[in-house]
């Protein structure tokens, strides 16, 4: 019996797409982010048959390594970490296809070496010089390695056959001026359509679906604006500290770690209009336009439409959290913000008066990412206001519980005319009886076909870093405490009055 006999939910759905031969170079390769996502991803979907016989992984850093030992390890990250764990069959198909070289990201010598391991691996795998670099180093080596592949020739302007192309993990800057500065070194050297900034919360499925919600189905696309919708709340919560990033976050701030690219990639599908068809740059176009509408902050009412937060000793899920300021790593006095919310308007026709909420923080009570827009009331109350029904709400729930649900009120059985809010919920787990794939395995399959449909262009990069620097350079000229919050609650007080000012109340997903 097949999927969609057993489900009917899954009739007609498209099957994946396979890329052809290539090999992918994953410079930083002794680093957290490819033993706990990259080869874990490559090894699902090279379990699931998403993978052409003919490809390879090169892993590349400084670390003093040979093949057996990065394999050794890669296997102990997919046994942990891989949506599919290896059995002993599948594992000794697939170490084959893993190789490592030590070398330097900055010597010129390294990439002389790569280069002649590239071609050996060529021979031994069938990958016909088609290749993918991917950047998982610290940001601070990104334009060199991209130099370095430029001077050694291994990749060119244009957009060669046999393909290649780069992968650039975030951040892609730290304000503007250092975004603009990135942006002249890498397109010095690739053009634009051989650059993949990637943003894994484009990876993920219930992200995604906000576009096929929006614009597969006439139901909700025409109450999409300001003639229905009162106001769009957007949260990115985690229930966790810092967990020993404290160097990091001294540099980061929340800001610049999830609003600037994750929660401004949520808005900007959230908002932006019906491209005219689903190619990247069509997709991208729309996106770009969005962040193009911002209305700026006005001089001196930062504090009006901007709330910083930093979390202070309490208890998350009856686990002890220490403040911020004890964290290691972090100054005692430090002013880096754990938390922020954000007011926002979209000065464009669709959206024109309806505002954006945005709100991100550490060590709330629980981790969860969604989108909700809040429809305006009736026009008349006819039944009262008895049962406390509220407005409609249809949230997307990004993370965990992948879904959407509608909140909509309902008679309660009875001889009276009370009304209670009920809600309508469809699950992506139950509904189609698979698990999602995660947000690095579709991505890098995107890759490997050539589709930049789901990674982020560069004048999106510097539209929300244009936004998001005043903000920075805002808080940098004030002399203000930081508002504090304690460990487990929904953020300070600060982010509330500024929702009641306007009539309005976080929701507690």
């Amino acid at each position: 019996m097949t999927q969609a006999e057993t489900n009917p939910l899954r009739a007609g759905l498209v099957s994946e797409r396979k890329p052809g031969p290539c090999v992918v170079v994953i410079f930083g390769a002794s680093g957290d982010l490819t033993k706990r996502k990259l080869v874990p991803a490559i090894f699902t979907l090279f379990d699931e048959g998403s993978l052409p016989e003919s490809f390879a992984v090169l892993g590349f850093a400084r670390k003093d390594l040979d093949d057996a030992t990065f394999r050794t390890e890669m296997k102990e990250g997919c046994e942990q970490f891989a949506r599919r764990k290896p059995n002993a069959e599948k594992w000794a198909q697939f170490e084959k296809k893993l190789h490592y070289m030590e070398g330097a990201y900055d010597d010129a010598a390294s990439y002389r070496a790569l280069d002649e391991r590239l071609k050996k691996l060529d021979t031994e795998h069938g990958t016909q010089g088609n290749r993918i670099f991917y950047l998982s180093t610290p940001p601070s080596n990104f334009a060199p390695v991209v130099k370095q592949l430029g001077a050694s020739k291994l990749v060119s302007p244009g957009v060669p056959k046999p393909f290649r192309r780069v992968i650039i993990e975030k951040p892609f800057g730290v304000d503007l001026e250092s975004a603009k500065a990135l942006n002249r070194e890498v397109l010095s050297v690739l053009d634009e359509q051989s650059v993949y900034r990637i943003d894994h919360y484009l990876g993920k499925e219930t992200v995604q679906n906000l576009m096929v919600l929006r614009f597969a189905n006439g139901l909700f696309e025409p109450l999409w604006s300001s003639r229905y919708v009162d106001h769009v709340q957007i949260t990115g919560a985690e229930n966790i500290g810092i967990e020993g990033r404290g160097g990091y976050f001294e540099q980061a701030g929340i800001l610049r770690d999830m609003v600037q690219n994750h929660l401004f990639q949520v808005l900007s599908i959230t908002a932006m209009e019906p491209p005219v068809s689903m190619s990247a740059d069509d997709l991208r176009d729309e996106k770009v336009k969005v962040l193009k509408a911002l209305r700026p902050i006005p001089p001196g009412r930062f504090d009006d439409f901007v709330v910083r937060g930093q979390y202070a000793k309490g208890s998350v899920s009856g686990r002890d959290q220490i403040a911020y300021r004890q964290e290691k790593g972090v100054d005692p006095k430090s002013n880096r913000e754990t938390y922020v919310a954000l007011k926002l308007f979209i000065d464009n026709w669709r959206w024109a008066g309806v505002p954006f909420y945005l709100r991100s923080g550490k060590a709330m009570p629980k981790k969860v990412t969604e989108v909700a827009l809040v429809f305006r009331e009736a026009p008349m109350q006819l039944f009262g206001r008895s049962g406390g029904q509220g407005p409609n709400v249809l949230a997307i729930r990004i993370q965990p519980d992948e879904g959407v649900s509608l909140r909509f009120g309902a008679k309660v059985p009875g001889n009276t005319m009370d009304i209670q809010p009920v809600n309508m919920e469809f699950r992506y787990g139950t509904s189609f009886g698979v698990e999602p794939p995660e947000a690095y395995e579709r991505l890098l399959l995107d890759c490997m076909v050539g589709d930049q449909a789901l990674f982020t262009r560069g004048d999106e990069v510097e539209a929300s870093w244009k936004f998001i620097s005043r903000i920075h350079e805002a808080w940098e000229s004030s002399n203000t405490d930081i508002a504090k919050y304690e460990a487990g609650t929904w953020g300070p007080e600060e982010a509330e009055r500024m929702l009641a000012r306007d009539g309005h109340q976080w929701r507690h997903p």
